[in-house]
């Protein structure tokens, strides 16, 4: 009985845990932290990740006519800590945005792949969000876009992603309806406990349980 308390115990302080992260919310936020780089060679890094919500908001899009005048592209990395996994990526509502936003991925802390680039070599993925991605996860789609001749010769890779860094490469090359008011994004990257945490944790609580079951 002492067990079976322990271990749902641990679900109800892990599932804790992650709402208090997720109501931390915002980790980058373009209006109030600066502006991110536009230099791919030497992304801005946004922090280390926690379990739970961590968002990045930004401003992309044209500024002006094409091809005169170049996308504004933002560029950023994040650090996955040890036992946590890259779970999803969502995008955020309340967003204005074009028809041709692009998100790439990186492993590491740059994005090697030049802007005039043919194809997707060096990449994990990539994807083109719309306003029908919404509230969704776009890493699945990323993965799976990758696996795949569309992906343009990107890795791939299997979602979640475990610990290390990771680049992101955002634009949007469509011109604004209004140049002065730019387009923007919101991404939430997802992070939850990698299982073997998980196990650990559970494994140790057991067996603190019986510990204690023995000894009365």
């Amino acid at each position: 009985m002492f067990c079976r308390l322990v271990v749902r115990s641990a679900f109800i302080a892990l599932a804790l845990g992650l709402g208090s992260a997720a109501s931390a919310g915002v980790i980058w936020n373009e209006s109030v932290n600066g502006d991110l780089s536009n230099d791919g060679l030497s992304p801005t890094f946004v922090g280390t990740l926690t379990p739970g919500s961590n968002q990045v908001i930004g401003l992309t899009g044209r500024p002006g006519p094409a091809p005169a005048t170049p996308p504004e592209r933002d560029y950023f990395f994040v650090t996955v800590p040890l036992g946590l996994n890259l779970a999803a990526i969502t995008l955020l509502p309340g967003q204005n945005m074009g028809g041709l936003g692009f998100i790439g991925l990186q492993a590491g802390s740059q994005i090697t792949l030049p802007t005039n680039a043919a194809t997707a070599v060096g990449l994990l993925g990539w994807w083109h969000y719309a306003p029908a991605d919404v509230g969704h996860d776009i890493l699945a789609s990323m993965s799976a876009l990758a696996m795949t001749p569309g992906g343009m010769g990107a890795t791939g890779f299997t979602a979640p992603l475990g610990p290390g860094n990771y680049a992101f490469w955002v634009q949007d090359t469509s011109t604004p309806p209004v140049p002065s008011i730019p387009f923007n994004f919101g991404f939430d990257l997802v992070v939850v406990p990698e299982p073997g945490t998980i196990a650990m944790m559970l494994l140790g609580l057991g067996g603190l349980g019986f510990s204690r079951r023995k000894r009365a």
